[in-house]
């Protein structure tokens, strides 16, 4: 059973995470053989200042 978590920095609209979950799921399935039935895709999505790139956290101004 696959399952994937998708992290990102900031939030996604309810469009945009039902498009990449079935985007991956149709990966999954054709490539992996996976009945999408089978997938589980889990969004965590995190304010922008629990991330950092570089030394620097992403809402501070660049």
């Amino acid at each position: 059973m696959p399952y994937v978590n998708i992290r990102v920095a900031g939030t996604l609209t309810r469009e945009q995470k039902s498009k990449i979950a079935e985007e991956i799921t149709d990966v999954l399935e054709r490539i992996a053989h996976k009945p999408k039935s089978y997938t589980y895709i889990a969004f965590d999505e995190l304010p922008e200042e629990n991330w950092a790139v570089a030394g620097t956290l992403l809402d501070e101004d660049a």
